[in-house]
């Protein structure tokens, strides 16, 4: 079974704070930061909703996407989660049903 890369864009609420991060598996990462497990900038800032993430075949694509998001203005991640995801809906819970 092939691998799979996420790259994904947490935030607090609607326009709130934004997280970006890279997994090997975006179930366990999601649970890591709502549970508060992996203490830093998710913990600190409380930083927990899923509202955008993107699937890559390999982690070196992944990386460099993620990398390229992190550096983007505000505005381009906030139009990036609305093209999929207006209303900021927490997609966790979507997937872990």
């Amino acid at each position: 079974m092939p691998r799979q890369f996420w790259v994904y864009i947490l935030a607090t609420h609607k326009n709130g704070t934004l997280y970006t991060g890279v997994t090997n598996n975006l179930l366990r990462r999601l649970y890591e930061h709502q549970s508060e497990s992996v203490l830093g900038f998710t913990t600190r800032y409380q930083v927990k909703r899923l509202v955008w993430y993107e699937e890559h075949a390999t982690a070196d694509h992944a990386i460099a996407r993620e990398k390229a998001i992190k550096t983007w203005k505000r505005s381009w991640k906030i139009d990036l989660i609305e093209e999929s995801n207006p209303e900021w809906f927490d997609l966790g819970r979507l997937l872990s049903r």
